[in-house]
C-alpha cells in the first residue's frame, strides 16, 4: 500500500551501517556504501561541473548528504545536526548559482 503525506522535509535515519543500496548509481559511494561528498565526490571522477562540489554535495550537483550516511570519520548526532544546517546553506548557494547561470546576459 502506498500513502502520500504532505511534508515539509524528509529525514532518513541510516544508522551505524550505510543502507544506501536504494540510491541511484549516479550518487557515488565508498566501498562500505557511504555517500561521497565534497572533494571525495570530485575524486570519484564523475563530477560534471567546473566548480568544486560544496562540502556536503554528492557526485550529483544539487544533491547533498549529511550525517551518518556521509563518508566521514565523525559519526555523532551533534555532527549530523550541524551538517544538516550547513546543507541548507549549501542548497541556498546552489539555487542562487543556478539562478545566476540561467539569467539572460
Amino acid at each position: 500500500m502506498t500513502e502520500r503525506v504532505a511534508s515539509g522535509g524528509v529525514f532518513i535515519f541510516i544508522g551505524a551501517d550505510a543502507e544506501t543500496a536504494w540510491l541511484p548509481p549516479e550518487i557515488r559511494l565508498d566501498p562500505k556504501g557511504y555517500v561521497l561528498t565534497g572533494s571525495d565526490a570530485r575524486a570519484a571522477g564523475t563530477w560534471p561541473l567546473d566548480r568544486d562540489p560544496y562540502l556536503l554535495e554528492t557526485s550529483v550537483p544539487g544533491i547533498f548528504a549529511c550525517g551518518d550516511v556521509r563518508f566521514s570519520p565523525v559519526k555523532r548526532v551533534a555532527a549530523a545536526v550541524g551538517e544538516g544546517s550547513m546543507a541548507i546553506a549549501f542548497v541556498h548557494q546552489y539555487l542562487k548559482d543556478a539562478e545566476t547561470r540561467a539569467a539572460p546576459a
